[in-house]
């Protein structure tokens, strides 16, 4: 405990160091992962996709970034084993930081696309395992995590084919393309906006401040998924069939350009859900040394996550950009 008492400001201006460098790195290999696609499809320009990945990748870590940060900090390390020295938990949090940051540095570097949320979970298990012993590590919560490594690319998969499976039918092999696209791609708008705004209000504000009940989360996210389509259809209304070119029957120019309208909107929720999740990797170790240090050493102490923790780790991730 005197170790605590007596540099615990050290303690947390070294983990906001490391903590902002880890995140620079986050955003310097990952935010690629959040843009490649639309900027890949011309959908947008490089400078546009700098742009929206600046705005929603801080506000994804700002407004919905709390929940998986409580997983990194506290979920992956037995607590049990270090009630007697809680210094131990400061050293190993900022050498996992410290190293995550160096290795996602030579990676992004070197230009290999790899994952920072291996990464800060392998140095945590590290340090655990040759600090403290093999027992030390939450192994059913590092299994859920490794599980959700399988889970997410096969779900991810399977949506992408019925969603390419609806634009197919719907609109694709339709007798209009150009039509069909100017009805049916604002339902996709739609969804867009409904889905990252119902994660946000159910999981994301409750570290600022804002609980809401699941039927107003609901009602509110419909609102704003409606508004999201009512844009998206203004923006649909500029294109005219008239600036469409044909290939055969089927008019690829102008169903591209409204497609490319709904791109824009992905883009912004895979930058928003890119924050939201992978600002963790980062402010989760920063965030499990504050909290050690305002306990006066207790381990699992219930201190609430500070709101520029989140924030810092948004301007993080941004700013490498």
């Amino acid at each position: 405990m005197f170790i605590i008492e007596h540099y615990g400001d050290v303690f947390i201006i070294l983990a906001c160091i490391f903590g902002f460098f880890m995140a620079w790195g986050v955003g310097a290999n990952d935010v690629a992962n959040a843009m490649g696609t639309s900027v890949g499809s011309k959908a947008i320009t490089i400078k546009q996709a700098i742009l929206i990945a600046v705005i929603f990748e801080f506000l994804g870590a700002w407004l919905a970034g709390g929940q998986v940060t409580e997983t990194i900090r506290k979920g992956i390390i037995n607590p049990e084993l270090l009630v007697d020295d809680p210094h131990l938990l400061v050293y190993g949090m900022l050498a996992s930081l410290l190293a995550a940051g160096l290795w996602l540095l030579i990676a992004s570097a070197r230009g290999w696309p790899v994952s920072t949320t291996h990464s800060i979970v392998g140095a945590i298990v590290g340090f655990a395992v040759a600090g403290l012993g093999v027992d030390a590590v939450g192994w059913s919560k590092v299994g859920q995590i490794a599980t959700s490594w399988v889970i997410s690319p096969v779900l991810a998969g399977t949506f992408a084919f019925v969603l390419f499976k609806s634009v197919q039918l719907l609109i694709f092999e339709s007798r209009d393309p150009f039509a069909a696209a100017k009805r049916y791609v604002p339902a996709y708008i739609f969804l867009v906006g409904f889905i990252v705004s119902m994660v946000t209000l159910v999981k994301g504000l409750s570290h600022v401040g804002l609980d809401l009940s699941f039927a107003e989360s609901l009602l509110i996210a419909v609102g704003i998924g409606l508004i999201i389509m009512l844009l998206g259809i203004a923006l649909e209304n500029r294109i005219s069939r008239s600036k469409s070119t044909k290939n055969g029957d089927f008019q690829f120019s102008g169903v591209e350009r409204i497609f490319g309208i709904l791109m824009m909107f992905t883009a912004c929720a895979m930058a928003f859900a890119h924050g939201s999740n992978d600002v963790a990797n980062a402010v989760g170790p920063l965030a499990a040394v504050i909290s050690v240090v305002r306990t006066h050493g207790e381990i699992d102490g219930a201190a609430v996550l500070p709101w520029w923790v989140l924030v810092l780790g948004g301007l993080a991730l941004s700013s490498v950009l």
